[in-house]
């Protein structure tokens, strides 16, 4: 023989048959698609903590309002007033004239419907 040694070899070409790079390209885009899925399911996990969160917000608020209108007549007033602001702040920044009168900014405090409230609530 020959007693050959190689100690530096350089492979300068090297070619897999396209079945191998259409398998190698199907599994990248298969990877793609499950790292876009779970970010999905992270976003719908995340919203949905969002809406229960929320929910049981208004559901507190809620039943802090039904007290505080129990235990407090005048907290409709001060609604029907924070209501009436906020109208008459929303109508001020238009640029069209509005003529209200206080009925139609829930500022009648004194008029028929706080005494249905009130009998409403001594009612039950």
């Amino acid at each position: 023989g020959f007693h050959v040694v190689l100690e530096d070899i350089a492979i300068t070409h090297l070619a897999f048959s396209p079945e191998y790079a259409k398998a190698v390209e199907a599994k990248q885009v298969a990877q793609q698609e499950a790292e876009r899925a779970k970010y999905i399911v992270l976003g719908a996990q995340q919203e949905k903590k969002t809406i229960v969160t929320k929910a049981r917000g208004e559901a507190e608020s809620a039943q802090l309002i039904g007290q505080a209108v129990k235990t407090n007549p005048g907290f409709m007033k001060l609604r029907r007033i924070d209501a009436a602001r906020d109208i008459a702040d929303i109508v001020s920044g238009s640029g069209n004239k509005v003529y209200l009168n206080a009925d139609s900014l829930l500022l009648n405090l004194l008029g028929d419907a706080e005494e249905k409230i009130e009998k409403s609530l001594t009612k039950k």
